[in-house]
């Protein structure tokens, strides 16, 4: 999660800002945008994506993250700390950066409202930006939703919903399922 902050710099100077920061930041378009604090459903679903799909990624030759994992959007001088990211194959990182992914296969957020319009919006636009990234998941606080945005062959991106407890979510850039029933095990919707 991430809300604007009113401080400007240069992707660079960002870079050695955050090396040494105590809490993170994400940045955009030269402005640096504090990371909030997460809700317990968040952090729920969270854990349950890392238990869900880390078992899978092992066995495909792929590596998955939360949350302290920072992706560049280098053609756009952003970077953002997706709530779960995986890559496949050999990693490409910024050296010299603490751990800045540059080639991600799979991005998923866990939607919040104070930070839903930004994920579905400027965020989803800079992460297409990656020539790697080959799906784009969206995940859903408040009932049993993921939406899954698939990059096709013509660049176009695939839409596809998979929505209550019996429904599994397909993640076939990382030849992965999530059942749905597994993602909100323990997370309370409000009535």
């Amino acid at each position: 999660m991430s809300l604007p902050q009113t401080s400007s710099m240069t992707a660079a100077q960002y870079l050695e800002r955050e090396h040494v920061a105590e809490t993170r930041s994400e940045f955009l378009n030269g402005q640096v945008l504090a990371m909030a604090g997460t809700s317990w459903p968040h952090n729920d679903i969270v854990a349950n994506l890392q238990g869900t799909l880390l078992p899978q990624l092992r066995t495909r030759g792929c590596r998955g993250y939360s949350h302290d994992m920072r992706v560049a959007v280098k053609t756009q001088d952003s970077y953002f700390y997706p709530d779960f990211v995986a890559y496949c194959g050999a990693r490409e990182e910024i050296q010299g950066a603490t751990a800045t992914l540059l080639n991600p296969t799979l991005v998923i957020e866990v939607l919040s409202p104070s930070t839903e319009g930004y994920d579905r919006g400027m965020k989803f636009f800079h992460y297409q930006q990656i020539s790697s990234l080959q799906q784009y998941v969206l995940v859903a606080q408040e009932r049993p939703l993921v939406e899954v945005y698939t990059r096709q062959g013509d660049g176009s991106w695939r839409y596809d919903a998979f929505s209550g407890l019996a429904a599994t979510a397909s993640m076939v850039s990382v030849e992965a399922t999530v059942p749905l029933a597994e993602l909100y095990r323990e997370v309370s919707f409000a009535a």
